[in-house]
């Protein structure tokens, strides 16, 4: 079988900034649009999760159900993992930043905040992207828009957080480990385009790996923190022993968590992300918080106040701003 490779011109960032790609025969518009959704609906899984679990268990369970869904995709495509340990030791940093953290921060903001709130936090990750960049690809110039829109998104964070309020702000910690959390993804898909850009050959091979390390990383934390738990948990994969209420819904919940929020989930990423480049692929952030804060509306009753709303839409209008592709010189 012959292997036909594109690149495609984003127009945002340099050309470094695209990876080898084969071609895709679905579009990377539609997987765009399912990780906004995909995504958005993870905050929601989250909050339902918490009531059964703690945020160790949902990380662990969410991320070794991604890593089994794509190695079986994997073998019945005929597939294998990198061989080359230079793959691997990235691998393992790698892991940390775009799965093992923010998905234990996230729940765990989430015992603090509503998911409408996390949703919002996650909206970081293009400025993020830009400061990581900034510091991991120096040749890189940051034009003043940019700047300008670094410190917008960060007067949007303030307004959200209300350090000036007594009564009725956030909770700082919580709201915190969500911007964490969102920040991490820029740090690790600029740490994937520096270093691993050219040992991508696509399809499922990197995400297998990628999962596959934060399984095994994952699994280490859950025993450790079940040996300091045992008396409200049982077992490691156990709910609380204090747990009341919802069904199935936890159980569902990181199911639902596991093989699309993350399996299917960066499957999609890393077409997303060959396809138009890193920080074209990080726009999908804008969409997350809509969703999340739809469904938090919707199904949990979640409401955001006046200085919430405005900050978020501050964020997110930084956001736009610092991903903006330059615009071309003109001919003299």
């Amino acid at each position: 079988m012959t292997r036909e490779v594109t690149t495609v011109d984003s127009g945002a960032g340099s050309a470094a900034d695209v990876m080898p790609v084969h071609r895709q025969r679905v579009p990377w518009q539609v997987k765009f649009g399912s990780l906004a959704v995909i995504w958005g609906a993870s905050f929601l899984f989250m909050k339902i999760g918490l009531r059964w679990f703690s945020p160790v268990q949902i990380a662990t369970g969410r991320i070794v159900l991604g890593a089994m869904t794509v190695l079986l995709l994997l073998r019945l495509t005929g597939g294998r993992l990198p061989r080359s340990w230079h793959v691997w030791r990235h691998l393992l940093v790698v892991a940390v930043f775009l799965a093992s953290l923010p998905f234990v921060l996230f729940p765990l903001g989430e015992e603090r905040v509503s998911s409408a709130l996390a949703g919002i936090g996650n909206a970081i990750t293009p400025i993020a992207t830009v400061l990581a960049t900034m510091a991991m690809v120096p040749s890189e110039r940051l034009p003043g828009r940019r700047i300008l829109a670094i410190v917008v998104g960060f007067v949007g964070v303030a307004l959200i957080a209300q350090p000036w309020e007594s009564a009725g702000q956030p909770d700082l910690v919580g709201f915190g480990l969500t911007l964490i959390a969102g920040a991490s993804y820029g740090l690790g898909w600029t740490w994937v385009r520096k270093y691993l850009s050219h040992a991508d050959l696509g399809g499922l091979q990197l995400p297998a790996a990628l999962l596959t390390v934060a399984a095994g990383q994952m699994t280490i934390v859950l025993l450790v923190w079940w040996g300091f738990h045992r008396e409200r948990f049982p077992g490691p994969w156990s709910p609380a022993v204090d747990a009341t209420g919802g069904g199935a819904g936890p159980i569902l919940s990181i199911l639902a968590l596991g093989v699309l929020g993350t399996g299917l989930a960066y499957l999609f990423q890393f077409d997303v992300f060959r396809a138009v480049g890193q920080q074209v692929g990080s726009l999908v952030t804008y969409l997350i918080p809509i969703v999340s804060v739809g469904l938090g509306y919707a199904f949990l009753g979640e409401r955001l106040g006046a200085w919430q709303v405005a900050g978020a839409a501050l964020v997110l209008g930084a956001a736009v701003a610092v991903t903006r592709p330059r615009r071309a010189p003109r001919d003299s």
